[in-house]
Parts: C-alpha cells; sequence; structure tokens
C-alpha cells in the first residue's frame, strides 16, 4: 500500500508532466500516468511533422520515462470529444468575430472531466497536472483556491479559473513551489538529459505552424469567398481599403493589416454581420471598462461588493487595477486606467495579491 494513496497524472511527455510524475512517485503516492491524445495534424489537412503533447514522440517520451520509475501508464483517446468543443467552439468564435481562448475550454470541459472521469475507474483519489500553480484548502469558507505558481514567468494559473470546485478538490499541482529552471535541473539530476533540455511550444496544439488563418480555411468551406473583400473602416465609418476576411483579424492587431494610413493604426472592431473591420488610433483601442460573462468563481463563492481586483485581460499581460463587481454569471470590470486590447472571446482572470478570486470571457 502506498504512503498516500494512489493519483492520475497526466504526462504530456515533456519536461515538467514527468518531473512532476516522478516527484510525486518518490513523496510516496502510487502514480498512474495518462497521456491524452487530443489532436493529430493529419486532421487538419497539414503535412508537416507532428509536434508537442500529441505527438507519437512526446507518447513514447512518457511512456519510457513510466516504465524507467515503473509505474503504469495509459494512452487516452479524446479525439473526439477535444474536437465536438474545443475546435468546433475555435472556429465558431473566429466566424463570430471573436477571439477564442482554446486553452482554457481544454481545461475545463475536457481534460479534467476526462482524468477524472479515468481517475475512478483506476480509483485514483486524485490527479496532478504539471502546471505552474498552487491549491491550498481555505478553511473559513470550504473552497479550493488557486493562487499564482513560484515562477512568475511561467505561472500557468490564468488558465486554470475554469476548474470547477469538486475537481479543484481533487487536484494536485506539484511544480507550484519551483521555477522553471529547478525543474529542468532536476530532470539532470535524475539522468534525463535529453528531457531537461526539450524545448517548449507556446502554439495551440492543434495549429499546424501556429497558422490559424490556414487552419480556418481548411475547417470552414469557401471561407475565402464568403469574406473576402470587406471594408476596412475608420471609427467615424470612412472607408480606407479592403481586407482579407473578418476572421483573419483580432483585437488590437497592428501587423499584417496590409494598409497604410500614415500613422500606426489598430483593428479596434470586428463586425461579422457587415464584413466589417474598424480601424483606430492606440487611443480608439483604449476601453476603461468590461463586460465578463461565463463567470466562474475560485476563492469566493460570491463577489457581492465592489472589490479591487488586478484583472489580467491576456495570458501575458501584466495585469491592470480595477474594481470588480458580480451581477448575476457575469462579472462588471471598471479599469483604474484604461487598457488596450480587450479582445472578446479571450480570458478576463482576475486576482487579489496571488489568489485567483476567477474569471470569465469577455463581451
Amino acid at each position: 500500500m502506498s504512503k498516500h494513496g494512489r493519483i492520475l497524472v497526466a504526462m504530456s511527455g515533456g519536461v515538467d508532466s514527468s518531473v512532476a510524475s516522478v516527484m510525486l512517485h518518490e513523496q510516496g503516492y502510487e502514480v498512474i500516468g495518462l497521456t491524452m491524445k487530443t489532436w493529430d495534424y493529419a486532421s487538419s489537412g497539414s503535412s508537416s511533422k507532428e509536434t508537442g503533447c500529441c505527438s507519437l514522440d512526446s507518447i513514447n517520451d512518457a511512456r519510457a520515462l513510466a516504465v524507467a520509475y515503473g509505474f503504469p501508464h495509459y494512452i487516452l483517446d479524446i479525439r473526439s470529444e477535444f474536437g465536438d468543443f474545443v475546435i468546433d467552439n475555435f472556429v465558431d468564435e473566429y466566424m463570430a468575430g471573436r477571439t477564442p481562448n482554446p486553452c482554457v475550454l481544454c481545461n475545463t470541459h475536457i481534460k479534467w472531466e476526462a482524468l477524472l472521469k479515468r481517475a475512478d475507474k483506476l480509483d485514483c483519489e486524485f490527479i496532478a497536472t504539471g502546471h505552474y500553480a498552487n491549491i491550498r484548502h481555505q478553511e473559513e469558507n470550504n473552497r479550493y483556491v488557486i493562487s499564482k505558481g513560484r515562477d512568475e514567468h511561467k505561472d500557468q494559473s490564468y488558465v486554470l479559473w475554469g476548474v470547477s470546485q469538486e475537481n479543484l478538490s481533487r487536484t494536485k499541482f506539484p511544480l507550484g513551489s519551483f521555477t522553471k529552471a529547478e525543474i529542468r535541473q532536476m530532470a539532470r539530476d535524475m539522468g534525463q538529459l535529453e528531457l531537461a533540455s526539450k524545448s517548449e511550444s507556446y502554439e495551440i496544439c492543434f495549429v499546424p505552424e501556429n497558422d490559424y488563418r490556414a487552419f480556418l480555411r481548411n475547417k470552414v468551406e469557401d471561407l475565402d469567398e464568403r469574406v473576402s473583400g470587406g471594408n476596412f473602416v475608420l471609427t467615424d465609418g470612412t472607408v480606407v481599403g479592403k481586407h482579407q476576411g473578418y476572421p483573419f483579424y483580432t483585437i488590437g492587431q497592428r501587423k499584417g493589416l496590409g494598409i497604410a494610413l500614415g500613422q500606426p493604426m489598430f483593428v479596434t472592431r470586428i463586425i461579422p454581420e457587415s464584413n466589417t473591420v474598424v480601424l483606430g488610433t492606440q487611443e480608439e483601442l483604449e476601453r476603461s471598462a468590461a463586460m465578463v460573462r461565463n463567470l466562474n468563481l475560485i476563492k469566493y463563492d460570491r463577489i457581492d461588493a465592489p472589490l479591487e481586483a488586478v484583472t489580467k485581460i491576456r495570458y501575458k499581460d501584466a495585469g491592470s487595477l480595477s474594481t470588480i463587481i458580480q451581477d448575476g454569471d457575469q462579472m462588471i470590470v471598471d479599469f483604474h486606467h484604461a487598457v488596450t486590447g480587450i479582445a472578446p472571446g479571450q480570458s478576463a482572470v482576475f486576482y487579489e495579491g496571488s489568489d485567483l478570486l476567477g474569471g470569465g470571457f469577455l463581451m
């Protein structure tokens, strides 16, 4: 019988989840490794070599590590569920003029659910991932609270705002108190030199070469014919040129517009109904407030009174001071200073100090 019980670890084949699994194994957990196959490039029409967490090399790396340390390893094919939910949403959001956040949806609706379903079948009390974040149980209100990882450059709490309290109650984040450099050194100390030097991918796992425009063209029949030739307009409605199609632009975009207007111009609004892309100056891109939908709260069950928080509107955003107040399943955000690049469809995530208050999707 193991010291701490049985735990199912999501293993992508990368250095983070691999070290996490060994760490838990050495702490006395009965570890079972699970690699989820979410996607293959052939489905996207790509002829490039498959890389990242879904590749055969990564699956083999995860299995080899499990064999070396003597714990079981399984492969779970969730391509159908992943495609039906995450990819369909990705396409639908761009076609609606919004910018999707597939990693949040995958964590919330696919990976955690798939892990816990398999954990139950394998009699595992807990699941674990290689995310750089921390989790604790807050006694006063019986909530499970996510907080930022120690490594501020690798902190991944932003993409975890949608995980439910029930699922968090069974989740471990072994890497939360370590830096990336320390994890790589642990891999070297384990004798896993190739693993320690593995590069990281910041691309969306199902978009080859990170070219989402080509991906959309492959997924949406006759897309170019349907959306090309729409108007670029200024804020006052003046037509200043033609664009390639509204799904190929995002709020805040400046580069790649293919139009010169004598000063830096940004995408400030996308109107899918008329295939229109509105351009404006940096000042016209600024916003002092936002509404957030599909709210999921982490630290508190409700936020009834105005609360000062730091709001991040994208993963690499440093965050902005704001006052937030809940309105049903939405959050009203008043920024203390104007922010740029509020893109509908992206996540807005709220922090109180290092603690994750919750998040939702920008409207």
